[in-house]
């Protein structure tokens, strides 16, 4: 048998009105939505740290509603990515990272680092800003991904400088945004953002038997070859790698059923 990652998929957060009736029970408390979540799919991608600090006892909380194997995987916040110098954010880096997210412990997944559409890629400034990044807070590994939006970062140097620094590059399934399928770090990151609200299963069966399959390539050390690259040329050593897909955006009214039909594909 092959040597594979885990592979987990979930959705963006877990509260959101339209769930109340697409998703869970009926007359299920909020204050009982995470508990329930966290046990239809693996993981989840906390987009409200991207807007506002959170307290160390509200990443305790989170940990301890969750069950065992789940991982929350944390949007960083915007004040260390939408700024014009990069390598002027290390306070805000060590800010977030220091506002309490070790007490997730072995539940924290990867920190997400978005940038605007408008942020182009530059390579000193954003060398700079990955060597911010710290392989460890409180004794906590940190796993890091960044999700770039801007067709400037469709280059060789982009992915060089990654795997220099052992970060991912989200693959962003998205109408404008460049798609980046080069892996870059030790885990592989996905954000699937075209679903539709009308499909039951956010995207369509054939889409979900496709994400499954690369999914299940990512795990074993592959890249998708039917997944656009910014350097074809170069290939990531061949290991078994954690993979996240988190089902965003489009389509969110069914997102946590597409994640679960995902997870079902991939368990079969």
């Amino acid at each position: 048998m092959t040597e594979s990652g885990k592979i987990r998929a979930g959705m963006g957060g877990w509260t959101f009105e339209p769930w109340d009736i697409s998703f869970y029970p009926e007359k299920l408390s909020k204050a009982k939505q995470l508990q329930f979540a966290s046990r239809q799919v693996p993981t989840i991608e906390v987009n409200g740290t991207y807007y506002s600090t959170f307290k160390p006892a509200t990443f305790a909380k989170w940990a301890s509603e969750a069950p065992e194997g789940f991982v929350f995987s944390l949007k960083a916040i915007r004040f260390a990515t939408n700024r014009r110098v990069l390598a002027e954010a290390g306070e805000s880096v060590e800010r977030f990272l220091g506002s309490g997210v070790s007490e997730l412990g072995d539940k924290l997944g990867p920190i997400l680092w978005q940038f605007a559409p408008t942020k182009k890629f530059d390579a000193d400034d954003f060398g700079a800003f990955l060597k911010l990044l710290p392989e460890k807070q409180d004794g906590v590994p940190l796993r890091h991904a960044v999700e770039v939006r801007n067709p400037s970062f469709v280059v060789p140097e982009f992915v060089a400088l990654l795997r220099e620094h052992n970060v991912a590059v989200v693959y962003a399934d998205h109408e404008k945004y460049p798609a980046i399928a080069d892996v870059t770090g030790d885990f592989v990151y996905a954000r699937l953002q075209t679903g539709e609200d009308e499909i039951e299963t956010c995207y369509r069966p054939s889409a979900l038997d496709a994400w499954a399959a690369r999914a299940k390539i990512w795990a074993e050390g592959g890249t998708p070859a039917d997944l656009p690259r910014a350097d074809p040329s170069s290939e990531a050593p061949v290991k078994p790698r954690d993979v996240f897909i988190y089902f965003i955006t489009s389509g969110k009214v069914r997102a946590p059923h597409g994640a679960i039909a995902l997870m079902q594909r991939v368990n079969d």
